[in-house]
């Protein structure tokens, strides 16, 4: 059998191995599927975009605007202003960051969602590709990075990096979703300030922060098809000083497919302390979820005919994360401290009965991050800097039939940047330095994953804005971003026992924003061009595949996000994004990458009706793309495109609110993940789902 259909997560590998048994170890798991451009077409598509975008009168999130719900006055915990913590510090007046896109806690309740990762795909227009599990946890696509997407971003909650230093997409499920205050989505490199990864963007999820308030909170039931099932509860209370606030979920669903039942639950508590110049606390999160696999299905033919079978109807495997957080901020004049040290604890495991194998992966990462911020304002003249330091301490025991291997990374980074304001004019520059030591023993006999290895890399940025008129702004980012190999690609590569080079990125942003709060269009183009990009190669080691550093590739496009409030109760937001993604040097130079839609499309439709009632309507279109092992464009088919629409209705009557959703209304028959070269390895998308809420708030 072929080791072509990769795995995405460390309790997954046994997946990609079991494909190809005679090696033993982490043959099918790649690292990173990267994207190129063909100019002539983005041209094209460009003036289509724009021409679309104009038409629906769309618009992009302000990352200054206030968002009003009727269901703000029972969530104490909205605000009336959003802070964009651009510079990982929030952001000063004078400073917002350059095209930043914000999810607030009011446009996540007005639209139903109940969970981050769906909120990111559904409200902020980020292409999600169905993982492995089938569970809400989809891999994120920003710029078009294919199926190694999820290491090319970087997601952080409260300061804290979240994203996996294995091949593991980040669980963003465990976050509970009544805690969210805002998602902020940030485009492009940003390994100045983020470090590996960052070239697709950074998500960063800001959860709630209560000042002093008596008891508030909600409990929400939720009821659906497929037996789903679901309680919340959010409780916070604060005094003068201090504020302490509790966080419990309970998800099960049988979910669309045969063998992919899951159960997620979640727990999180919060104890700050703060005054006029300091805060500090402790948080601690723990998550436990159980899944059944369903896996691939062999041919087209098997999901015209039934997408909800599976083919392993016995395969499962569970997760569990325990994260301890304290963090604190100082304010002395004009600086700002802050700092995080975190720890987690991660467990995987997986029974693959179809193919009688187990594994279980235990991993521990600790991570401090202590940063300074100093700002001055003389003549006329805004200035701020930042300092700080990332460290990183994580290590891995597998324990399966096929690897017993003990992996460890440490690294350390320094970062700056700093930015200056005069009248209209921002500038501003950064550089970063990042070192890893990396190692893996495995005492197994055919093991190709042992390796001690020093890499260092750099990252820098410059960008400038101007505000030509107060409704017309133009900006332009500059730099380089990178992504080191993790411990799974490092597993099986083209040469045994020999770890990848680190991939290197040369970034470039150009963008305008129009409009105000109320009417806002941002267009930007971007390009990014990658060297030693990390990439699962499937025509490697004699058609079995491995895991390499490819010859030079691109991608680059548009994305046009806009938004208009149609009237006082109407407002309407869209997102559009054209991407290409090619070899440009080498054998396959001019060659599309796989798994990377052409074209996306979404638009979202908000009603407030000021007397208790809201609705909201959204749809997505997703473009074709190609089949994730078709690394030579020989096959004559390709992943077909697909148009979804969800839908809720609400209706609050004093603390309780009722709502019935819906997504997938019309019940679509579509697939977002295929890794097989031609028709083939195709893991179904949900179909048609109805669910009824009722929350009561206090």
């Amino acid at each position: 059998m072929s080791a072509r259909i990769p795995a995405k997560s460390g309790d997954t590998q046994i997946f990609c191995v079991l494909f190809n048994p005679a090696y033993g170890t982490l043959a099918g798991c790649p690292a990173a599927l990267y994207l190129t451009i063909m100019t002539p077409t983005l041209r094209k598509n460009l003036c289509a975009s724009a021409l679309l975008l104009a038409f629906a009168a769309p618009a992009t999130y302000s990352q200054t605007t206030s968002t009003q719900s009727s269901n703000a006055a029972n969530d104490g915990a909205d605000v009336a202003s959003v802070v964009v913590i651009g510079s990982r510090f929030p952001s000063t007046p004078d400073l917002p960051p350059i095209g930043a896109q914000v999810i607030t806690a009011a446009d996540i309740r007005n639209a139903g969602v109940d969970n981050v990762n769906e909120a990111i795909r559904k409200l902020g227009g980020v292409y999600g590709r169905q993982n492995f599990y089938g569970t809400q946890d989809y891999d994120l696509d920003m710029n078009g990075f294919g199926s190694d997407s999820d290491n090319n971003l970087v997601v952080v909650v409260d300061g804290v990096r979240i994203s996996e230093s294995e091949q593991a997409v980040a669980v963003l499920s465990q976050i509970p979703i009544d805690s969210v205050d805002r998602i902020e989505i940030m485009h492009g490199g940003s390994s100045v300030l983020y470090g590996d990864g960052a070239t697709g963007g950074v998500i960063q999820v800001i959860t709630k922060r209560l000042g002093p308030t008596p008891l508030t909170g909600s409990v929400t039931l939720e009821a659906g098809q497929f037996h789903d099932y679901g309680g919340r509860a959010f409780l916070a209370q604060g005094g003068d000083n201090y504020n302490v606030s509790l966080n419990l979920s309970d998800q099960r669903s049988d979910n669309y497919r045969v063998n992919n039942a899951v159960t997620q639950k979640n727990a999180s508590g919060t104890v700050t302390w703060f005054g006029s110049d300091f805060r500090f606390g402790l948080r601690v999160d723990i998550a436990h979820q159980d899944a059944g696999f369903a896996g691939a299905l062999s041919t087209l033919q098997e999901f015209d005919q039934n997408p909800k079978q599976s083919l392993t109807p016995y395969d499962n495997g569970s997760i569990d994360i325990n994260r301890y957080t304290a963090f604190i901020e100082k304010t002395m004049g004009s600086w700002q401290a802050a700092a995080e040290l975190s720890t987690r604890e991660r467990t995987a495991q997986s029974d693959f009965v179809s193919e009688q194998s187990t594994s279980t992966y235990t991993g521990h990462q600790t991570e401090f991050t202590p940063r300074l911020r100093n700002i001055t304002n003389i003549d006329g003249l805004h200035n701020e800097f930042v300092a700080g330091l990332d460290l990183m301490n994580w290590n891995r025991q597998t324990d399966s039939s096929f690897s017993l291997a003990y992996a460890t990374q440490q690294s350390h980074a320094l970062y700056f940047r700093d930015e200056v304001k005069v009248g209209d004019a921002r500038f501003a520059a950064g550089a970063r330095r990042e070192i890893f030591d990396k190692s893996s023993s495995d005492p197994i006999a055919y093991s190709t994953d042992n390796y001690n290895v020093e890499q260092g890399v750099n990252a820098w940025e410059m960008q400038a804005s101007y505000a030509f008129l107060p409704v017309v702004d133009g900006f332009v980012n500059v730099g380089q971003s990178y992504r080191v190999a993790n411990v799974d690609d490092n597993a099986y590569t083209a040469t045994a026992n020999t770890p990848l080079l680190p991939q290197l990125s040369h970034d470039l942003e150009v963008g305008t924003t129009l409009g105000n709060a109320n009417e806002q269009l941002t267009a930007r183009l971007f390009r990014h061009d990658i060297t030693d990009e990390i990439y699962y190669n499937p025509l490697l080691n004699n058609g079995y595949g491995a895991n390499a550093n490819l010859d030079p590739t691109r991608r680059e496009g548009v994305a046009l996000d806009g938004k208009v409030q149609l009237s006082q109760q109407f407002k309407l937001t869209a997102q559009v994004q054209h991407n290409e993604a090619t070899f440009t040097a080498g054998v396959n130079d001019g060659k599309d990458m796989v798994l990377v839609p052409k074209n996306t499309a979404s638009a979202h439709l908000n009603w407030l009706s000021g007397n208790g009632q809201s609705a909201y309507v959204g749809g997505q279109w997703v473009d074709t793309q190609r089949y994730g092992g078709d690394f030579t464009n020989s096959c004559s088919a390709v992943i077909p495109s697909h148009a979804t629409l969800d839908g809720r209705y609400a209706v609050t009557v004093s603390a309780w609110e009722f709502a019935l959703a819906g997504s997938n209304l019309t019940n679509k028959q579509y697939f977002t993940n295929a890794y097989g070269a031609c028709m083939s390895g195709i893991y179904p998308d949900d179909g048609r789902q109805i669910k009824a809420t009722v929350r009561y708030s206090f």
